[in-house]
């Protein structure tokens, strides 16, 4: 799948971290972008002042004036678990047979397309995804980068590449949880660190090492995996 063939990119959570950055990703192709989420933030005021549309009550009537403009194959529709399926935006764009994706999902067709370095690890990988994006930035690199906070160096949780540049590279935090750094497709991994966490998700130490080796699989043909060596 091709995501950045369709025409509108709709997200359910759009103010959270990651959704966010996927939606000014789009925004920054030239995607009309419009989201959803329960309160409105700073975030979603920094969304709306870039052009990305948000409301926050489920509005039925408003989402069907919207998509009366596109062809169901023109629609990405992009969600976050924290929204319930009993939503009733999420439940008009099921009943309809919109396609509708995680963010996860999302993310890692991205990867797929691209030359994508993904920093996971329990603990520092917010802080090394920002080091590893100011340091290939700062050395005249192309880069896209989506970290799972707000760099004070960028005050943004996205860099933004040149789209009309070829080859850039995508630096990607791989979230652990829920299992959802398994999406991606890196040609670079790096795991900063593996410990018991998310036992809500894995249940045990074993399972999450497990998660880690999953995800070490999935580099691309001759990737690359840094990981710490034992002593």
């Amino acid at each position: 799948m091709n995501v950045l063939s369709f025409k509108l990119y709709y997200f359910l959570g759009v103010g959270g971290i990651g959704m966010s950055a996927l939606a000014r990703f789009f925004k920054h192709h030239g995607k009309e972008v419009r989201g959803y989420d329960k309160t409105a933030s700073s975030l979603t005021k920094e969304l709306e002042n870039e052009g990305i549309l948000c409301h926050f009550k489920e509005d039925l009537e408003g989402l069907k004036k919207v998509l009366n403009n596109f062809s169901k194959t023109e629609v990405l529709v992009v969600y976050t678990p924290a929204v319930p399926v009993t939503h009733l935006e999420y439940g008009l764009f099921k009943e309809e047979g919109y396609t509708i994706l995680k963010r996860s999902v999302v993310l890692g067709e991205i990867t797929k397309q691209y030359k994508t370095i993904a920093i996971a690890g329990t603990h520092g990988k917010t802080t090394t995804t920002t080091l590893v994006t100011h340091v290939l930035s700062s050395a005249g690199l192309n880069c896209f980068a989506f970290m799972g906070g707000i760099s004070k160096n960028y005050n943004s949780n996205l860099l933004l590449g040149d789209t009309n540049k070829p080859d850039p590279l995508f630096i990607v935090e791989a979230d652990e949880y829920d299992r959802s750094f398994l999406t991606l497709e890196p040609f670079i991994a790096l795991i900063t660190s593996v410990d018991a966490d998310h036992l809500d998700i894995y249940g045990d130490d074993s399972s999450v090492k497990e998660g880690y080796r999953l995800f070490a699989q999935k580099l691309k043909p001759g990737g690359t995996l840094l990981v710490k060596k034992k002593c």
